[in-house]
């Protein structure tokens, strides 16, 4: 099998060196080069083509969105954001996904050691090599706002999603067709902290639903969907007939904090039958377990087909350890989740 082809684009020669020591390591991979910025990129992309590229997004002479949307439209490949985590970020971030790149993440800080963020970006840079472009400027193109679903009851249904590579779209895609009444929703999606509150902002002002990130011990209540921060596991709990959120701190799970197989495995202890499960386009294991055991607990779960998927990762290992009682296509997700819901 041959190498995955990577290049490197940031201004700063320190992270240029440090990324391509610690992705060498990896037999998979190759840096066949980098560069200071989109213009010397630019050149090196056609001459090299590689299959993924590594991008910041503040540069001279061209900022890293401006040089994104460029490469979308003339050269299109998957492409990784990795940027400086500043509470401003996670709006270009979002932007950044809605330009065309595959996945974002942080550069070493407070949230990610380099030796977390290598491994982390590995695994990305595995998804993004393998990426459904295709899916993604289908959906990407059709922006139309979905027909609304209808729910004729509140229920105490817990609905528990996970995704990562291409989710961002994928859970916009579904929570904008739930209903304002549709029951409580907890969301894990694979996003660095801070990055996570713009996204549930953003999400919150497309949405009938209220969504915002999720606080240690809310209350997971109809026609709200709680967000996972970046950074914490997002657990969900039972005290008599509330159900709630804990939020907290704890070893990286599938390389991920937070992990959809946390969230999951709460989900089938405390909710069991009461619960619907639904694992969404990612890279990776992360969920497949706990999905499983949903459905042992009596769970309704859903794994997104292929053909929908950015990366059929965890959807697929998912259904290969029998964890989805239902396989569909990302469009009619939501319908399903609702009819469950109601019945």
């Amino acid at each position: 099998m041959s190498k995955i082809k990577v290049m490197i684009v940031d201004d700063s020669a320190i992270v240029r060196h440090v990324f391509s020591t610690e992705l060498n390591k990896d037999p998979d991979l190759e840096i066949v080069g980098t560069a200071p910025d989109p213009y010397a990129a630019r050149d090196k992309i056609v001459q090299l083509k590689p299959n993924v590229v590594i991008l910041d997004i503040e540069m001279p002479r061209m900022d890293g969105l401006t040089f994104l949307r460029k490469l979308m439209h003339y050269y299109p490949l998957p492409v990784i954001i990795v940027s400086s985590l500043t509470p401003a970020g996670g709006a270009i971030a979002l932007e950044a996904i809605e330009a065309g790149a595959v996945d974002v993440m942080c550069k070493p800080g407070s949230a990610y050691s380099v030796a977390d963020m290598s491994v982390a970006l590995i695994d990305k840079i595995k998804g993004a090599a393998f990426a459904n472009l295709k899916v993604r400027d289908a959906q990407a193109a059709n922006k139309a706002p979905p027909t609304k679903l209808s729910l004729s009851k509140t229920t105490d249904k817990i609905i528990a999603i996970g995704a990562s590579t291409g989710g961002t779209q994928a859970i916009e895609r579904v929570l904008t067709q739930f209903p304002h009444n549709a029951p409580g929703t907890v969301v894990v999606q694979h996003m660095p902290e801070h990055f996570t509150r713009s996204f549930a902002e953003r999400l919150n002002s497309l949405c009938d639903i209220e969504v915002r990130e999720a606080r240690d011990n809310d209350t997971v209540i109809p026609g709200v969907a709680l967000i996972a921060p970046g950074n914490y596991h997002m657990l969900l709990r039972r005290s008599g007939a509330r159900y709630y959120v804990q939020i907290k701190t704890g070893p990286l799970v599938h390389h991920q904090r937070p992990a959809v197989e946390v969230l999951f495995k709460s989900v089938a202890k405390y909710a069991g039958a009461n619960a619907i499960g639904v694992i969404l386009t990612g890279m990776g294991a992360d969920g497949a377990d706990g999905l499983l055991e949903m459905r042992q607990a009596g769970a309704y779960t859903i794994a997104q087909d292929q053909a929908t998927s950015v990366v059929y990762g965890m959807p697929a290992e998912a259904a290969k350890r029998g964890g989805a009682v239902d396989i569909l296509p990302l469009d009619k997700v939501a319908t399903r989740v609702i009819s469950a819901a109601a019945s």
